[in-house]
C-alpha cells in the first residue's frame, strides 16, 4: 500500500490540529479507540496500555488477540486501562490512533503495525514522549522498539512449504506451484516468504506464478489465482502455497469458479480460522498453521503491565533477541505448528483455541465425526 507524501502530511497536520481527531474525518471506536477499564487521561492507578491492532479481515485479531490480551492485563493489573484501536488496514489511521493514545497519556504502546515503515515515525514519537513500544506480531525495523513478541516467522513459511511438498510428492515433478504471499508492507510476510522459498526452491516442482498480495486480501488472492490458472493451465498446477487462511479461501474460490476440484490441489494456510478448519475437514484445504495466539497475547500483556508499572519483565519470559537494524531487541518468539486433518483434535481443540461446537456445524458434523472431533 503506497502512502503519498501529501496524504501523510495531511494526516499529521490533522493530528496536530486536534487530539480528538474529529477533523480527520473519522469517528467512533475505530478512530479514537475504545478504553476498557479505568478511563480518563492516564487511565487508572496502573495507567493506560494502548493496544493497536492492524486489521479485521483476518479473524484472529478480534476473536483471539484482543480478548486474550485484555483478560491477561485485567488479571495482572485490575487498575490498568486498555485503550484499544483497530486501523482497518490503514497506516495513516493507525498513526492517528497512536498519536491519540500518546496524547491521552498511555504508558505503553503495544503496536501491530499495518505498515512497518510507516510505523517508524510512531515509535520515534513514542520514544520522544518516554513511552516504550512493544512490537506485536510484526517486527518494526529501524526504530527503537523495547520488545518484540511474535512467532518464528521464517519457520512458519518452512512448515507450510514442506507440508505442501510432502503432500504433492512425485506428482509435482515438472509441474507448478502457485505462490500467494501476504502483504508487501508486512515484514512478517517477507519472513514467511523467505522460509517457504528455502523449501520450494529446492523441490522438484516449479514456481509457476508468485504474487505479493496487498492487504492480505482474499478477494485479491482470488484474482491472482484466476490469473495463474489462465496463464499456466489447469493441468499444470499441483498445489498452492497461500500464506494465510483468508487468502486460501480466495484461491479455493478461484479453483471452483474455474471447474477445478480443490481437493485435487493441496493448499496451505495459516491462523487456524474456523472456516479453514472446516475446509480441511472436508478436504478443500490441506493444512494451516496453528499459532498459539493466546500465549502471544498473554506474553505481550505481561510485558506491557511490567512496563506500565515500572517493574522488571518477568524472568524467563524473553527467550531471544532480534536484530531490527536499530539494535538487538529482547524478544519472545513462539513456535508454530502445522495442522492437517490428522491432528486438529490434538492441537487447536486440545488447546481450546477453537471449540468443537464452533467447527462441527450441521454441514461438517460427519467430517468432524470421521476426524474424531465431538
Amino acid at each position: 500500500m503506497r502512502i503519498t507524501t501529501t496524504r501523510a502530511l495531511s494526516a499529521l497536520t490533522c493530528v496536530a490540529a486536534t487530539a480528538a481527531l474529529a477533523a480527520c474525518g473519522d469517528s467512533g471506536d475505530d478512530a479514537a479507540g475504545t478504553t476498557d477499564g479505568a478511563a480518563a487521561k492516564g487511565g487508572g492507578k496502573g495507567g493506560t496500555i494502548a493496544l493497536l491492532l492492524p486489521e479485521t479481515k483476518t479473524t484472529r485479531y478480534e476473536l483471539h488477540d484482543r480478548p486474550s490480551f485484555t483478560a491477561k492485563v485485567k488479571a495482572l493489573c485490575p487498575d490498568c486501562a486498555i485503550d484499544y484501536a483497530n486501523a482497518n488496514q490503514d497506516p495513516v489511521r493507525q498513526q492517528q490512533q497512536a498519536e491519540a493514545a500518546i496524547t491521552k497519556g498511555a504508558k505503553v504502546l503495544v503496536l501491530d503495525a499495518v505498515d512497518a515503515k510507516a510505523a517508524v515515525a510512531t515509535v520515534n514519537r513514542a520514544k520522544a514522549a518516554g513511552i516504550p513500544v512493544v512490537a506485536y506480531d510484526r517486527l518494526i525495523t529501524g526504530a527503537p522498539i523495547s520488545y518484540y513478541v511474535s512467532f518464528d516467522n521464517v519457520k512458519v513459511g518452512e512448515l507450510q512449504a514442506q507440508t505442501l511438498i510432502d503432500k504433492i510428492g512425485d506428482a509435482g515433478q515438472g509441474k507448478s506451484v502457485v505462490m500467494i504471499n501476504g502483504s508487501p508492507t508486512d515484514p512478517s510476510s517477507g519472513d514467511y516468504k523467505k522460509g517457504a522459498h528455502s523449501v520450494l526452491d529446492q523441490a522438484q516442482v516449479k514456481l509457476g506464478k508468485e504474487y505479493d498480495t496487498p492487504d492480505w486480501s482474499p478477494d485479491k488472492a482470488q484474482r491472482e489465482m484466476e490469473q495463474a490458472i489462465t496463464a499456466l493451465g489447469k493441468s499444470q498446477i499441483v498445489g498452492v502455497y497461500s500464506a494465510n487462511d483468508g487468502m486460501a479461501s480466495g484461491a479455493i474460490a478461484a479453483m471452483k469458479g474455474n471447474g477445478i476440484d480443490p481437493k485435487s490441489l493441496p493448499t496451505t494456510g495459516q491462523d487456524s480460522e474456523v472456516a479453514a478448519i472446516q475446509r480441511i475437514l472436508v478436504g478443500e484445504q490441506y493444512m494451516t498453521i496453528y499459532l498459539a495466539i493466546k500465549k502471544q497475547a498473554e506474553a505481550s500483556a505481561q510485558i506491557a503491565v511490567a512496563l506500565a508499572k515500572g517493574q522488571d519483565v518477568p524472568s524467563g519470559l524473553v527467550n531471544g533477541k532480534t536484530d531490527n537494524q536499530a539494535g538487538q531487541v529482547p524478544s519472545v518468539l513462539l513456535a508454530p505448528t502445522a495442522v492437517t486433518k490428522d491432528n486438529i483434535k490434538d492441537t487447536i481443540i486440545a488447546d481450546d483455541f477453537l471449540k468443537a461446537s464452533e467447527i462441527c456445524t450441521a454441514k461438517y458434523a460427519k467430517a468432524c465425526q470421521d476426524a474424531g472431533i465431538s
